[in-house]
């Protein structure tokens, strides 16, 4: 929450508990009462700007009523000095507060005062967070998940920066490994078959046609020179030649998504500075490790797991999940990030519970891992689900996607709900420039409020800064409910960064957007007094400023015009 909202809402706690001591000193309550009790929003706007709940908390160590305690507390409270101008007892015995005008005033005159700094807070005290999402396969086009990823992820670490940790994002490249030897097999069948080889792709193996394209560009280039080079040297140009090109596709697709990254971090490293081996020997030299058939087995079971599982095969190679495990022992240890988190698929759940095992047994505090298992996505199209691009015929990629749709209305929409929440995308909406639209929704608004300091500018009206006084004038229940909103914000970027959700960004910017229709349709700018007009001027120039900085946060355009 922001200072004026801890400050208001400290002010009271400390008038509650001095009261309380007050009226225990005149004989009105039996003791200083001692339990906690909390401070809440009401739901209801009737039942005040603040709610205690100071007198139930109470009712039991004091053995008396909640209404008796807070009649008692309301004889004796005193307000001077705070932000609320009365306190009034309502049901079972709830303490609720209600605002002075400079409440809100001072709420407009700090969000025009911190511009583009306000909503952001210190709360992560500059923990350096490394956030490693999308991490596609290199050896072929990103998917729709991927696509959901990408933009989870980008915006979770904008919010966990606005909310004060050093965030960092990465890119792993799987360049190791089964599926890399799967590729070069891939682009070697498809390499011979251009030059009249009587050869079948495996099953198995990748048959899109992005394969057939760089076998085809390998061919251009090195004619069928390497036709008669041993299969091992001949897959392994291939991969060299195909590899770097897909990874820089990604990389181009992602950068045309507006995601930057600051590391693209390679499996084959691992391999090549020897963190490989040296987990393996941690874990062999601490005793978490058996060997058995040949194979070495971490003791899983140890852990909380079911069964036990191979690290190390009967040939010497190790399993798919060691080079995961160096991985994240290099993030954690190595390069000593506080905490590393994952945006994975949910259908590696199983997958997560076992790298955190290993990652405990070896010393890593299972709470500096966090995993965000994201769920799938379906596109709809007139109500039907959409599996194939209209444009190849083929499963849709996030190509497709960026020639398809804006990219603001995709960045936006991936973020419109809880990462765990599976989710359809109406690609007819996500086009459409109409309130439906959620995007659209939220950019109209703030072009609406920049055609109304236009228009005015025309008039030759011109904002200038308010007195307290002037801003106190804010007092309708639409103005009222719109600088409430606006005191939110740092404790909803806040509560985001917690909750791993940015999703609560997406969803404040289209209260705030809707909130603001609500107040302008109410409330007549245009003709005021000159006290009020300016006052109003001032409430339209916070939200215009606040719904540009957070769509910017998201790398979403906030235009001044539609």
């Amino acid at each position: 929450m922001s200072f004026l909202v801890e400050e208001a809402q400290s002010q009271i706690k400390q008038a509650i508990e001095a009261a309380a001591k007050a009226a225990f000193a005149a004989g009105d309550l039996p003791a200083i009462p001692q339990a906690t009790f909390t401070l809440e929003t009401p739901a209801e706007r009737r039942n005040g700007d603040l709610s205690s709940n100071a007198a139930m908390a109470w009712a039991r160590e004091l053995r008396q009523a909640p209404r008796r305690n807070a009649e008692a507390v309301i004889g004796h409270i005193d307000l001077s000095g705070t932000y609320a101008a009365r306190c009034e007892c309502a049901g079972a015995g709830f303490l609720n507060f209600y605002y002075k005008d400079e409440y809100y005033a001072d709420i407009v005159r700090d969000v025009l005062a911190k511009g583009e700094d306000y909503g952001r807070s210190i709360i992560g005290n500059g923990e350096r967070v490394l956030v490693e999402f999308v991490s596609a396969n290199p050896t072929g086009p990103m998917h729709m998940g991927n696509a959901r990823g990408g933009a989870l992820g980008d915006c979770l670490a904008t919010v966990l920066e606005a909310a004060g940790y050093a965030v960092e994002r990465e890119f792993y490249v799987n360049d190791g490994g089964n599926q890399i030897e799967k590729f070069g097999l891939s682009l070697d069948v498809r390499y011979q078959q251009r030059f009249g080889a009587e050869i079948e792709m495996p099953e198995d193996a990748y048959h899109g046609e992005d394969i057939t394209k760089r076998a085809r560009e390998f061919a251009e280039i090195h004619g069928g020179s390497y036709l008669e080079k041993p299969e091992q040297e001949r897959r392994a140009a291939l991969v060299a030649f195909a590899l770097p090109l897909n990874v820089e596709e990604i990389r181009t697709n992602l950068e045309r998504y507006r995601i930057q990254y600051d590391t693209w971090f390679y499996e084959s490293a691992l391999y090549k500075n020897g963190e490989v081996d040296r987990v393996i020997e941690l874990l062999r030299e601490s005793g978490k490790t058996y060997e058995q058939d040949g194979a070495l087995w971490f003791k899983a079971t140890d852990y909380g797991l079911d069964k036990d599982f191979v690290l190390v095969r009967s040939n010497g190679f190790p399993t798919y999940i060691v080079p995961d495990i160096a991985y994240h022992y290099n993030k954690l240890q190595t390069r000593g990030f506080a905490r590393a988190i994952n945006i994975w698929g949910s259908d590696h759940h199983g997958y997560a519970i076992r790298l955190k095992a290993i990652l405990a047994a070896m010393g890593i505090a299972a709470e500096r891992l966090d995993i965000i298992l994201m769920q799938l996505v379906k596109l709809v199209r007139g109500g039907e689900v959409v599996r194939m691009s209209k444009r190849t015929g083929k499963s849709i990629t996030l190509e497709d996607l960026l020639d398809d749709i804006p990219i603001d209305a995709l960045r936006f929409l991936f973020n419109m709900r809880d990462p765990a929440a599976a989710m359809d995308i109406d690609l007819d909406l996500a086009v459409e420039q109409s309130a439906q639209n959620p995007v659209y929704y939220c950019q109209y608004a703030h072009a609406r409020i920049c055609s109304i300091f236009k228009r005015f500018a025309e008039e030759g009206i011109k904002q200038r800064a308010c007195t307290r006084e002037e801003l106190c004038l804010l007092n309708t229940g639409e103005e009222r409910e719109l600088i409430r909103l606006l005191a939110g914000l740092t404790g909803e970027i806040a509560e985001a960064a917690r909750a791993y959700d940015p999703a609560r960004v997406t969803r404040y910017c289209m209260e705030l957007a809707g909130q603001f229709h609500k107040f302008y349709n109410a409330c007549r700018v245009m003709g005021e007094e000159e006290s009020l007009l300016q006052a109003r001027l001032a409430l339209c120039a916070c939200v215009r400023d606040v719904l540009g900085n957070l769509l910017r946060l998201f790398r979403i355009e906030a235009p001044e015009r539609m």
